[in-house]
């Protein structure tokens, strides 16, 4: 993973949603509880709060108390997410840079920079399917992109199909030919891939920041 790929992961999503301001963003977003506009929301609340752990190398879970303005309009979220994501690509830029190792807490696994590229990623377009599902809106993002997230985060996941549809069935969002829809204790692997047992992630809890 390349900090690059969090902005280019951001300017997709804001392609595929920038047309749509216009439509109804309080409808679910695909097979979430949340709304499309909830949903959007999570994004930049998800990549500061990785950035927050990223920059101080904490080995615990630090409180995040933004809360979303209700009032906000749709085009100033789809920024918001951009400049999170910058927020952690600069983030991670200066972690790479450092002389030593740097890990920082994550409930999947002591994180290295490259582990919470991937993670805001995934975190972005994931969550721009669910809010094209919901909006009827088409998706589908980059395929060398989506290749290193899996190969990053679910390197269990299956690697003869299209990045994409493994990435979605990877997150819980549907099933594939040979392979049920995952249940929801789905996991990814945060720690360095030369720590992964050989065998698929499952939260031992429920999903969250404890």
């Amino acid at each position: 993973m390349r900090p690059a790929d969090l902005l280019e992961a951001a300017t997709v999503s804001n392609e595929a949603l920038e047309g749509a301001l216009d439509r109804d963003w309080d409808v679910p977003a695909g097979s979430l509880t949340w709304s499309c506009r909830r949903t959007l929301d999570h994004v930049p609340d998800t990549l500061l709060l990785y950035a927050a752990h990223l920059a101080t190398r904490t080995t615990r879970p630090l409180p995040f108390l933004r809360n979303g303005d209700p009032e906000a309009k749709i085009k100033h979220l789809l920024r918001s997410a951009q400049s999170a994501a910058a927020i952690l690509a600069e983030v991670a830029t200066a972690a790479e840079s450092s002389d030593v190792a740097v890990r920082a807490y994550h409930p999947a696994g002591m994180a290295d920079p490259d582990a919470f590229v991937a993670m805001g990623c995934d975190e972005i377009l994931v969550h721009t399917f669910d809010i094209t599902t919901g909006l009827e809106l088409p998706f589908v993002p980059p395929r060398e992109l989506c290749e290193r997230v899996v190969a990053r985060l679910f390197p269990w996941a299956p690697h003869e199909i299209s990045p994409w549809s493994a990435l979605l069935w990877a997150n819980g969002r549907g099933p594939l030919p040979d392979r049920p829809q995952l249940e929801p204790d789905w996991y990814w692997h945060s720690a360095p891939l030369d720590e992964w047992d050989g065998s698929p992630r499952f939260r031992t809890s429920p999903p969250g920041w404890k």
